[in-house]
């Protein structure tokens, strides 16, 4: 990502993100400047035809605020990464947008592989984040149960949420759930917290 690039990194949030996701979650401008200045080469994004329709916002993290599976805000500092910690042990992933129309195409593939590869180079311990749940709601409204079985029914295969089912695919290990990690009613306001290890990908 570059400066030049914020503009249309910030008209991507609300494709990727519609309601009823919070506006005041996505990035602004002001954001997007204060994690270039603080760790650019964790910012990228994917052009095609000169626009852009995917891009992925990350941190460096302490491995004390990575174990303790803190939420959102507090785990990345607010919207402009003040936890962001050059001598930490875990690229942590804030964000991920891909156009909807370029979905299916490998575009988020693409993106957590340049995660997986800033890892290695950075000698980082592992990459790390806690994704949205977007399908809990609706699966737990029509099946019962709560947010702990619906991941857990995910990670078996039974069902399939648009987001955790393509990250487990990219070799991402779940280790956890995190409720009240974000204000998402698709969610549940819940995560489910995954990792990638560079000695066991």
């Amino acid at each position: 990502m570059e400066e030049a690039d914020i503009p249309a990194v910030v008209g991507l949030q609300r494709a990727c993100f519609p309601e009823p996701f919070p506006e005041d979650l996505l990035w602004q401008e002001s954001h997007l400047h204060a994690h270039l200045s603080r760790f650019p080469e964790g910012q990228f994004v994917i052009e095609s035809s000169g626009l852009v329709v995917a891009s992925s916002s990350s941190l460096i993290i302490s491995e004390s605020n990575w174990t303790a599976h803190l939420p959102w805000e507090e785990t990345v500092g607010g919207f402009m990464f003040a936890n962001h910690d050059p001598s930490g042990t875990t690229l942590y992933g804030a964000d991920i947008s891909v156009q909807p129309d370029y979905r299916r195409l490998g575009l988020g593939r693409r993106l957590y592989q340049a995660r997986f590869d800033l890892v290695t180079q950075l000698g980082l311990a592992r990459y790390g984040t806690a994704c949205r749940l977007p399908d809990a709601s609706k699966f737990v409204e029509q099946h019962g149960g709560d947010i702990q079985g619906y991941v857990a029914a995910v990670e078996r295969g039974e069902t399939v949420d648009r987001t955790l089912s393509p990250l487990l695919r990219y070799g991402l290990r779940l280790s956890a759930v995190i409720e009240d990690y974000m204000d998402d009613a698709e969610s549940l306001d819940s995560a489910a917290v995954l990792e990638w290890t560079p000695t066991t990908a």
